[in-house]
């Protein structure tokens, strides 16, 4: 079942990614503000985030994914009336609401986390996004079906869409049974503080950061940039697809990667396919297939990335601390987030897509260094044991 809402809120969030910056670009007066309606949503997702989890905390798994997606049909409702009116303010609040469902749909991961035994953490994460290669096909099929569904409106059916795939996730998610939490796991345990100083806390944190700040910044970027070079909207769309289908069909194969060779190894491998994905944009920025190519090496550093600081941040709390852990990782991930998508639009307006990979790559490089630093620690505590066993 949350394999399923993953699809299904995915879905509705590719027609945000999809067509945002383009209605955005449409309706602003200043074109630079062409992606401050991805940025809100970025932003209400933060800004979303310790609440959700605080309450799911009392309340449970079900009602609070089930409130998330009721903010999702609130943002398709208010989205396509935007673009209807054609109201740039609008389409402002309707992002916003969308990251509110985000900041909910987040949590699929860590409900699945929780729910599973030891080693089995990582698999479980990687299954629940698995269920996005479902919403890589479907989704920015969607968005490109029903662009045009209202004749008067472009882009307006597909934020009508984002009300059905909203609904839908809700009748999903009202069969999820998942245990009440203990009231002693909404501030339980250790302060936040001492949590936070674990090194693996800080590189976990720091690499979902990275995983998410340049996929949503080059993400962002893209359809502008594409529809640029005169390739079209509907060429957005499809570039959209691979760049989901990069993000998500690595998961069911992610999970038991990490059980083999160790969370660092695939930290390391995403940062090299991050790289890989600027690499391949920067070789030619006008040339469709290198975006299509570059988007899906993009999703794959961000899936590498995201499910193994997800996995090592599991590993950095106990039960009782979950709420609070959780809630300020997605919080620090998505503030972080905000400022890279709101960002993405006067870079790429003003100085093109080849900025916006060259300033992709030292964050990358940051990545790397962080996640060697915990591979040196981890490696000197290792012989720091064997040393002890010899004496």
């Amino acid at each position: 079942m949350l394999a399923v809402s993953q699809a299904l809120f995915l879905s509705a969030a590719a027609v945000v990614f999809t067509f945002s910056g383009l209605a955005g670009f449409k309706l602003a007066a200043d074109k630079a503000l062409a992606t401050l309606p991805l940025a809100l949503m970025t932003i209400a997702t933060a800004l979303a985030t310790i609440p959700a989890s605080l309450l799911m905390a009392r309340v449970g798994r079900r009602r609070g994914f089930q409130l998330g997606a009721v903010f999702g049909a609130a943002s398709g409702a208010v989205s396509s009336g935007a673009v209807m009116v054609e109201s740039f303010a609008l389409l402002c609040l309707g992002s916003a609401l969308m990251g509110v469902f985000q900041g909910f749909a987040m949590y699929y991961r860590f409900a699945a986390a929780d729910a599973a035994n030891g080693s089995g953490k990582a698999k479980a994460v990687s299954w629940v996004l698995a269920g996005g290669v479902a919403a890589a096909l479907f989704g920015p099929q969607v968005a490109a079906w029903s662009r045009t569904a209202v004749p008067t409106a472009e882009f307006a059916g597909s934020y009508l869409a984002v009300i059905v795939l909203s609904l839908l996730s809700m009748i999903v998610l009202s069969g999820l049974r998942m245990p009440l939490p203990a009231p002693a796991e909404a501030g339980g345990g250790r302060t936040l503080l001492v949590i936070a100083r674990q090194p693996a806390f800080v590189v976990a944190v720091l690499n979902a950061i990275i995983a998410y700040g340049v996929m949503s910044f080059s993400m962002t970027a893209s359809p502008l940039a594409i529809v640029a070079e005169g390739h079209g909207a509907d060429a957005a769309a499809s570039v959209t697809r691979w760049h989901l289908i990069g993000m998500f069909a690595p998961s069911f194969v992610t999970g038991s990667l990490i059980t083999r060779f160790g969370v660092v190894q695939v930290l390391f491998a995403g940062a090299g396919f991050l790289l890989a994905s600027a690499a391949v944009a920067l070789a030619d920025p006008t040339a469709l297939n290198h975006y299509h190519v570059a988007l899906l090496l993009l999703g794959v550093g961000w899936n590498f990335l995201f499910i193994g600081g997800t996995t090592l941040l599991a590993a950095t709390y106990h039960t009782s601390e979950r709420a609070k852990v959780q809630a300020a990782n997605e919080f620090l991930v998505f503030g972080a987030t905000a400022m890279t998508t709101f960002g993405a639009g006067g870079i790429q307006t003003g100085f093109g897509w080849t900025a916006v990979n060259w300033l992709a790559i030292p964050a990358v490089f940051a990545s790397v260094v962080a996640t060697a630093w915990l591979a040196t620690i981890a490696a000197n505590r290792q012989a720091h044991a064997a040393a002890e066993e010899a004496k």
